[in-house]
């Protein structure tokens, strides 16, 4: 059933627009229990629980963890393209190695 939203008040269109997410809301969780009703049922065809294979958490309320190490800053650049450059850690990239082995010194590659 189209309706013509141009001709919607403000109010109108607010009130689809919560009906709309009410209706998406009610259908995530239809199809989420759909979901862990064939997820039971595959485990159990292996022998196992859902909470044995999940450690009894759901994979949503698990939390990520950031790394604690920061990102490298760029220390050091290609002359032949700036664009390639290296933080100075790690393996030494090729066009690093081969203008220190043509006599470069690092410190004139340096940002």
């Amino acid at each position: 059933m189209p309706q013509d939203l141009k001709s919607m008040t403000k109010k109108q269109l607010e009130k689809l627009q919560k009906d709309v997410e009410k209706a998406l809301e009610t259908l995530r969780n239809k199809e989420m229990r759909e979901a862990r009703r064939a997820a039971e049922q595959a485990a159990q065809k292996f022998g196992y629980s859902l909470s044995e294979l999940t450690d009894g958490k759901p994979r949503a309320t698990r939390v990520k963890r950031k790394s604690s190490q920061p990102i490298g800053v760029a220390k050091y650049a290609n002359p032949a393209d700036r664009t390639q450059t290296w933080t100075g850690k790690g393996r030494q990239p090729k066009w690093f190695k081969e203008a220190t082995a043509a006599g470069k010194d690092p410190k004139s590659m340096e940002l």
